[in-house]
């Protein structure tokens, strides 16, 4: 997966945390192919490296409308698939 296109649609977060939290997706991504499981995979790690509490939303369709702790805010594609990523304080 390293030709894997990761478009960049809106963010709150600064570069080191974009930078592993895209490491931590295409790692996902390459695992499973189930969208609840890479979200899964997503959260898990993301609690594990940053502390609780993600959450994670992967998928060709949805809308959302969600607040975040600021600077804990990513959505992005990886090839055709949106990732909405943030965390909340519970």
């Amino acid at each position: 997966m390293e030709d894997t296109k990761i478009v960049i649609k809106s963010v709150d977060m600064n570069e080191s945390m974009q930078s592993d939290v895209s490491e931590i997706a295409k790692q996902a991504f390459i695992s499973s192919e189930v969208e609840k499981d890479i979200a899964a995979t997503i959260k898990r790690e993301c609690d594990k490296k940053f502390g609780p509490t993600w959450h994670v939303v992967v998928g060709r369709n949805f809308g959302s409308y969600v607040t975040h702790e600021t600077g804990h805010f990513i959505y992005f594609y990886i090839n055709h698939t949106a990732v909405l990523l943030f965390k909340s304080e519970h």
